[in-house]
């Protein structure tokens, strides 16, 4: 179990949880004074109430939370969003209403789902060429629609 340091910055703000016991994502909720509407296509800051302390070699991915996605269209424009281990604000969601209908964000919606992850900084070594595969260069669909 890793052990991550949190701040509760407004006190009605939930902190993150895990709605079952083998969930890999903590469900993030909103923490705003008054109902937040999202117009179709347009996105929204939605705060957390939150600050973590993540420790080095560690990163926060937030992600969208499936239901909303498939019920009403709402995800995370750049998912995953990153925060990193040496980040101390308040973690934001940035919420994206790819639907037709406005969406409403009310305070404590469960709005995204937070997984905490390690991560390794590497070195680049410069090179001249890189060694040969089957696949090489080939990508973008290069291995065929997924039909047998």
């Amino acid at each position: 179990m890793l052990n991550v340091k949190i701040v509760r910055l407004d006190k009605q703000a939930s902190l993150p949880l895990y709605a079952t016991a083998h969930a890999a994502g903590m469900d993030i909720s909103a923490c705003i004074e008054a109902p937040v509407t999202i117009e179709p296509f347009t996105t929204a800051l939605i705060p957390s109430g939150f600050a973590l302390e993540l420790p080095e070699g560690y990163e926060a991915q937030l992600r969208p939370r499936s239901g909303l996605a498939l019920r009403s269209m709402i995800s995370l424009p750049n998912t995953p969003a990153t925060i990193d281990a040496d980040y101390r604000g308040e973690v934001k969601v940035i919420l994206i209403n790819y639907g037709k209908e406005p969406f409403i964000v009310r305070n404590g919606d469960r709005i995204a789902q937070m997984v905490v992850a390690r991560v390794e900084q590497v070195c680049f070594e410069e090179v001249e060429e890189l060694g040969s595969t089957v696949r090489g260069e080939g990508g973008f669909g290069h291995t065929g629609t997924g039909r047998a």
